[in-house]
């Protein structure tokens, strides 16, 4: 009975190594979508304690790490980083445009696109 519990603990500790090798590095099903975004111009300003912002980055999934995010929060939550201050950012999430257009808010995928020009192409 211990060889068989023994090997199922072996088993599990195998399948979770896989799993962290093989799943950070995977990439999204947005990822050419969020790409594109950076690539046009566009600045996404956020704290890493704003429930919208994870509203906003979770609509990506994997591919969020692709977006051109500015963080403002200070380490502490307390403050607002200088670069942001600078910015005029009053809220979380802002997007700012290439074209000159602010949006503050959780953006649909749709709006993204139409204020980019970004195709986009989700999984079928």
């Amino acid at each position: 009975m211990k060889k068989i519990i023994w090997a199922v603990i072996v088993l599990v500790v195998l399948a979770g190594l896989v799993w962290l090798v093989k799943t950070p590095g995977k990439s999204g099903e947005l990822d050419a979508f969020a790409q594109c975004i950076s690539e046009s111009g566009a600045k996404y300003y956020g704290a890493f304690w704003c429930p919208n912002c994870k509203n906003q980055e979770a609509r990506f999934g994997r591919s969020a790490k692709l977006l051109p995010r500015i963080e403002c929060s200070t380490p502490d939550g307390k403050d607002q980083l200088p670069v942001c201050a600078e910015a005029k950012i009053e809220g979380y999430p802002t997007w700012d445009f290439a074209d000159g257009r602010r949006e503050i808010g959780n953006l649909s995928l749709e709006k993204l696109a139409e204020f980019t020009g970004c195709p986009l192409t989700q999984p079928e």
